[in-house]
């Protein structure tokens, strides 16, 4: 028959997460849909191929599924899920895939709090924009118990992403007491793949803040952002002219929906600082890009998207927050 599939979630990630599944999966069941806002899962259903279905309800769609992806927008909102779960169904036997991002700590919560009433967990966010989304090409960043791995690996590269990451195995070579590395030891750590992915929305937040720097320079000194727009091309082709185009063109500010809200972006940031402080490190960097998206959210509001990071660099330097 085939796994029975939910999905909790439909921000802009997991709606085209859900579109892949859907068009390039062999799905025996309709898959079951479900989001805070009835309205958006209704509407959304209707631009899907079947088999799809709604369910109104957390405990609808976990009762009927017994495989459920989780993709949502903060530590809060999947911890409110998770309690609802447990607490109206037996999730015994069912496992839980979580794609938010979300602080390691939380992870490993989530999974002790689902196997303590015999359920199962898998972590596996995932790095990509939006459009990456769309178009099956995002990294999916897979950790927890290695054979649970192995049935979620199916829905990933090829179908919602295009390369997995698998964090259950770890060269020997890396392990205290050493090793040649030509043997590889299991680590069952949910939170591996939440510090993977807090590490490195914490490198976009780096790379966000240093193109808007040098777009700001590049126009007060005269140099102009063309230039500095086809350098990029030539030297960072991908991500880094993605954001160039967004603020060069004014999309960073006209956007009646973010692609990385500004909120998810500071939410991401904590969890990078504290992940740091927790080790001894203090993450700089983040910190002042942390400020740049305070005054994103002033200017901005809910609608702030981090590639406003841009206007508040311009800002700052004495220019208005749209270009």
């Amino acid at each position: 028959m085939g796994d029975q599939i939910a999905w909790i979630g439909l921000g802009n990630m997991g709606r085209g997460m859900v579109r892949n599944l859907v068009s390039k999966y062999p799905l025996t069941n309709p898959l079951i849909i479900h989001n805070r806002t009835l309205a958006r899962a209704t509407t959304f259903a209707f631009t899907l191929p079947p088999p799809v279905t709604i369910a109104t309800t957390i405990t609808e769609a976990v009762k009927r599924a017994n495989l459920i992806f989780i993709c949502l927008g903060d530590d809060p909102a999947v911890s409110q899920t998770l309690t609802t779960a447990i607490e109206t169904c037996n999730i015994a036997g069912k496992l839980f895939v979580d794609c938010s991002t979300v602080h390691p700590d939380s992870t490993r919560r989530e999974a002790k709090l689902i196997e303590s009433h015999g359920g199962l967990f898998v972590a596996c966010p995932v790095f990509g924009a939006p459009a990456m989304a769309d178009a099956g090409q995002l990294i999916c960043v897979l950790a927890g118990k290695k054979e649970l791995i192995e049935r979620v690996k199916p829905f990933c590269a090829g179908v919602m992403g295009r390369a997995n990451l698998d964090m259950s195995v770890l060269p020997t070579s890396m392990m205290t007491g050493g090793g040649d590395g030509s043997q590889e030891v299991a680590i069952e750590d949910p939170g591996r793949a939440t510090m993977l992915k807090v590490l490195g929305n914490s490198l976009v937040l780096h790379m966000v803040e240093a193109i808007a720097e040098a777009m700001t320079v590049a126009e007060k000194s005269g140099l102009g952002v063309d230039p500095l727009h086809d350098l990029l091309e030539l030297l960072f082709p991908g991500p880094y002219v993605g954001y160039s185009n967004r603020m060069r063109s004014g999309d960073y500010h006209k956007r009646e929906e973010p692609l990385f809200a500004v909120d998810l972006a500071r939410k991401d940031a904590r969890h990078a600082m504290d992940m740091a402080s927790a080790v001894g490190v203090r993450m700089k960097g983040v910190e002042v890009g942390d400020e740049y998206l305070q005054a994103v959210k002033r200017h901005q509001g809910e609608k702030g998207d981090i590639a406003a990071v841009y206007g508040a660099v311009r800002e700052e330097a004495g220019l208005k927050f749209e270009n």
